[in-house]
Formats: C-alpha cells, structure tokens, sequence
C-alpha cells in the first residue's frame, strides 16, 4: 500500500509503499477514503516525544471495511467507520466505569510481543502512531479504536469527527458540561477550537466569543456558532471578556497550547469560573499562578482535558448523526482536499494560518 511516513524527528514526510497484514484477533481492515491533516501530527513529527521510527501518523481517518478478525463482535465488512486515537481495553476500572480515554491499558489494542507487526517498510516494523497510522491507503486497527457511522456523512467530514471534533465539542459538552445560559470563552479558533464552539452551542451557552488573532478565522467561528468574536493582536482579550461579560466567563477554552493564552484562560474567567486547557503545549511549558487570597474567593480551577472526555463508540456515531440531522457544522472545516504527496505543503499552509483543515481523499 502507499504510505506517508518520516523516518527521522523533525524531516518531511515521504510517500513509500509498505506492507499490511491481514486482521487477527480483534482487528479491522479498511480502505482509508480520507485522512485529516490535524496539528498534533504535526507536532509530534516535529518535536521529540519518544516516537520510535520510521513512524506513521494520521489518526483523522474514515473508510469502509473490507475485513475483520475473528474475535469482533461490533464492527462487519461494508460497515463506514471512524478511527480515534484514544486507546482502551475496556476491562479495566477506568473503562467499565465509562473513562476509556483513562484506560489504563491502552496497550491491549496493539499486538503483543512474538506477534508479527501489523505494517511493515522493506520487511521492518513500522510505528503506528497512537494504534492509527492514517496517512496510508489502508489501515489495520483495534475494533476498540473504531466507531460505526450514518453511510450518509461524506468521508472527507466524517474523518475530523475522530479527533477535532470529539476533543472540541467533548471539552464543552463532557469535560466542561456547559449548561444552558453559560458563558463561555474560546482561545485558538482553528479545527478543534471551532469544534468547541460548536459543543458549547449545542449544549445551550448564551454566551460564546472567540478570540484569535486571525479576522478570516474569527468570520468562520460566527458560522459555528459565535456569538462574539475578539481579535487579541489589537485588544486585551481578557478585558474585552470581562467587558462583554460583565466580570468573566463561566467556562474558558484554551485551544493553542501556549503559557500566554493558557493564562489568559485562566484570567478571563469570573467568579468561580473555569479555564480548561486543551492545546498541546511543548514539554516543559509552565504559567504562574496567584494562589493569594484573592484566588481562594475567585474559586477558579483548571483543568486538563485530553480527547474531550471521548467515549468514542458512543460520541462519534452521535456527532456523525448531528450532521446529518443539519445540527453540526462540518463542511467549513473542510478547507481543502489534497492527495497523498501533497502532506508537506498543506502542513505549510496550516503554520501560515488561513486553513482549518486540509484533508487527504486521492492516494
């Protein structure tokens, strides 16, 4: 099959052919019709965090099955299916309690040592990044990483729903739980932050402002449902939250994984208000925080949020339907379609802002 790959922290991605085995155990094949090109790939293809190479990212992916193994129950051949990158055993405490994203066994979705390598370069393992591996023509996966969705979603659409918009809407409607007439803030206004938008809406906040640095961004956050939009390189984004808000937000999103805007988070939220960080920082990144008085009566808190608190077998097929039911806004996030060969110039293009999403659907 033809894969993008990078077999060094940091170099371009290249399009080799590699070899796929066939299902055991609990696994499922498919033909990948599309593959977002999300920032976190970018990040981890970039900064060294202990990826073994040569390495294959991608974990944005749809498609439809054409095999599986013997031991799954949930998925068959034909079915349309989404991949997530949160690995669970579903055995464990964590799992059986509705956590999977705190699994704490997210190796039981891999093959275990002695069994041969599920992708192969010239006859040598290859990593598949998080259990996915999605910049491929084909994927090999754990049924547990994979939702069944409406055959009436486009690819291309259904794809984002697996990480953006699962760890975007997630944060508002689990990790948050935004209630109706809640006032939230949402910092970084890219694929996952519009998706938080979009969570915060559907779960009924009175009041949503984006804040970005980009106008065409903020244009395209009002279509998710905005009802503010803030340009933080010409206004203090924390005053202007208090101004439209009358003291702070109920809920503060930080969505780009910096120490300036996860403060700000922090500082823009009111009386009891909460930040939520999302974006994923570089390792080592720290922020100062008042611990005086004064925070004792705020009662603030912050908060980690990984995956959007995904149950993945359950959100996934929900979102997929809200879109079909015209309830969630998925064709904007589709800036473009592009083939394979094309990774390294559409990552380009998202450093340099204007893109939200550049999707792969031709190999």
């Amino acid at each position: 099959m033809k894969a993008s790959v990078i077999t060094e922290v940091g170099k371009p991605f290249m399009v080799v052919e590699m070899e796929i085995a066939d299902p055991i155990g609990a696994e499922v094949a498919f033909d990948v019709k599309a593959s977002g090109l999300c920032h976190t790939d970018l990040h981890f293809a970039t900064t060294d965090f202990g990826h073994q190479m040569p390495a294959l990212f991608g974990h944005e992916i749809s498609g439809v099955v054409t095999a599986i193994g013997p031991d799954v129950t949930t998925i068959a051949v034909g079915d349309h299916v989404v991949a997530c990158l949160v690995q669970f055993c579903g055995k464990c405490e964590k799992c059986l309690s509705g956590k999977t994203y705190e699994c704490k066994h997210p190796e039981a979705t891999m093959r275990k040592e002695g069994q041969p390598p599920r992708i192969t370069m010239d006859g040598q393992p290859v990593n598949q990044v998080m259990g996915v591996g999605g910049f491929a023509e084909k994927a090999l996966m754990h049924e547990n990483q994979l939702a069944v969705v409406n055959k009436q979603i486009p690819f291309a659409q259904a794809s984002l729903i697996g990480c953006a918009v699962v760890t975007g809407a997630g944060s508002a409607i689990h990790a948050a739980k935004v209630a109706v007439g809640d006032s939230v803030a949402i910092i970084g206004t890219g694929g996952v932050g519009l998706n938080t938008i979009s969570g915060a809406r559907l779960a009924g906040a009175r009041r949503i402002i984006a804040i970005d640095i980009d106008d065409e961004k903020l244009e395209a956050a009002k279509k998710f449902g905005a009802t503010d939009v803030v340009n933080s390189k010409t206004v203090d984004p924390i005053q202007a939250v208090k101004d439209l808000t009358g003291g702070g937000v109920d809920h503060a999103f930080e969505v780009i994984g910096m120490a300036m805007t996860q403060k700000q988070a922090v500082e823009m939220c009111g009386m009891g208000g909460q930040a939520y960080f999302i974006g994923l920082a570089k390792p080592g990144t720290t922020i100062e925080l008042d611990t005086s008085l004064q925070a004792l009566l705020d009662q603030k808190g912050v908060h980690g949020v990984l995956m959007g608190s995904v149950n993945l077998k359950a959100d996934i097929p929900m979102y997929a339907d809200f879109y079909v039911q015209g309830r969630l806004v998925l064709d904007d996030l589709v800036t473009q379609e592009i083939n394979i060969s094309e990774i390294n110039e559409a990552y380009d293009a998202l450093t340099k802002g204007g893109i939200i999403r550049s999707v792969i659907t031709s190999f």
